[in-house]
């Protein structure tokens, strides 16, 4: 059954704690969705992750839709957020709605924004036009220059109360939950406890009501320096690196592809003039080589 906003609201009502994951790609997506996580964002951390930008700012709608499409075509229980990347809904409240229904277009069921301030009556009018909202707040990446760099918010009095001011804010304009990122944890359990929708939290503590992580980051394909809220459940980029050195040594030793991986026409010579030429066992019937090796490949 499809997850809806309604059922990560029902979630925090339940005190029931959820998982959130990026994805950018058919594959993935289909994979992440078979194994049960509810939500599945596409996010614009796929400049750095999919594209090679420096950060988040470079990314165009056009490559956020592309990868929102790609998603969508593999899930079938997840709840799809897209990221509306920088620009995007800066200029105006008409750029905001046109750019958030093409989301929903590609196939997202909800969209995600940064920021408070003028960021919460764009939230609200997005609502009334009938687009669910995520907010994000704290460490926002598409203020990265603003910020001085990717560094942790809300450690002053000062800059905590904003947050959990805009935070009410976002939720009395229509924001169905909160992603807080980069955040002392006392101040994301704060925040958890005063909101009725659920918090996500990405370097915010054990607090929130939900967890996020980059799929890269998790699955250990990012390399050997990520941020400290990251722990990786996986060393995907050590065992793509033993498989590829594997395939390129039997290449070059031309043990692959052997007879199992051939095919092999049903007129084909004798078994063993093949086991000859071929330096590899085969079954020992012509029959039992054609059910092995079957037709033509597809």
């Amino acid at each position: 059954m499809s997850v809806t906003i309604k059922d990560l609201q029902a979630y925090k009502r339940e005190g029931r704690r959820f998982a959130m994951l990026t994805a950018y790609d058919f594959t993935t997506a289909r994979i992440l969705d078979e194994a049960g996580i509810p939500v599945l964002l596409v996010g614009d951390s796929l400049g750095m992750t999919m594209l090679g930008y420096a950060d988040t700012l470079p990314v165009t709608m056009e490559e956020m839709l592309h990868h929102t499409r790609a998603v969508r075509r593999g899930v079938q229980n997840a709840l799809v957020v897209g990221d509306m990347p920088f620009m995007s809904y800066h200029a105006s409240a008409k750029d905001a709605i046109r750019n958030a229904g093409h989301f929903l277009q590609a196939g997202a069921n909800a969209v995600k924004l940064e920021g408070g301030g003028r960021v919460i009556e764009l939230a609200r009018r997005l609502v009334e036009m009938g687009v669910p909202v995520m907010a994000h707040l704290g460490l926002t990446p598409q203020s990265v220059n603003q910020f001085g760099g990717f560094k942790v918010q809300g450690r002053s009095d000062e800059a905590a109360k904003r947050i959990q001011k805009d935070a009410l804010a976002l939720q009395e304009a229509g924001a169905f939950s909160l992603v807080l990122e980069g955040v002392p944890a006392d101040l994301g359990v704060a925040v958890t406890k005063s909101l009725a929708i659920p918090t996500i939290g990405i370097g915010a503590g054990v607090g929130t009501d939900a967890q996020v992580l980059v799929i890269q980051d998790m699955l250990g394909l990012s390399g050997e320096k990520v941020p400290k809220f990251v722990k990786r459940f996986a060393d995907l980029r050590g065992e793509m690196a033993r498989a590829v050195r594997e395939f390129i040594t039997e290449v070059e030793a031309g043990t692959f592809p052997d007879i199992e991986h051939s095919y092999i026409k049903a007129s084909s010579p004798a078994p063993g003039e093949l086991a000859a030429s071929a330096g590899t066992r085969l079954p020992a019937t012509a029959d039992a080589e054609r059910a092995v090796y079957g037709g033509s490949p597809s």
